[in-house]
């Protein structure tokens, strides 16, 4: 079911999202797609995958999702859980998945005014 609340997105935290692999493809080509295509969907087995980011993206460019991505999906699962079964308890887990964001968005936006960001630096 909750795999469900993502039907129809198409892109998620700028990442196109792949959920099938082209029957002509190998696994192993299909694999190195991730660097481009990280966020996997497979309905048949009800998973989704993410390939994280491997190192500073300023040192070594964008091969993965941040963290933040996975938060903004958890919170996309939670909205359309909570618009078929509204409670409180989702209500509040949608604000602190906010909450978290924000912080993390602050967090970068100190490290880009320190010249640290993308860098592996503090």
């Amino acid at each position: 079911m909750a795999l469900e609340t993502l039907e129809g997105i198409e892109k998620i935290g700028g990442f196109k999202i792949v959920r099938v692999k082209p029957s002509d493809m190998s696994w192993d080509d299909f694999d190195k797609l991730r660097d481009e295509f990280p966020i996997n969907i497979t309905e048949r087995t009800n998973t989704i995958s993410f390939k994280i980011q491997n190192g500073p993206v300023k040192e070594v460019g964008v091969n993965g999702c941040q963290v933040d991505t996975i938060i903004e999906t958890a919170k996309i699962m939670i909205e359309g859980l909570n618009k078929k079964f509204p409670c409180r308890d989702n209500s509040m887990v949608i604000t602190k998945l906010d909450e978290s964001l924000m912080w993390l968005n602050k967090r970068k936006l100190d490290r880009e005014k320190r010249g640290v960001e993308g860098f592996n630096k503090e």
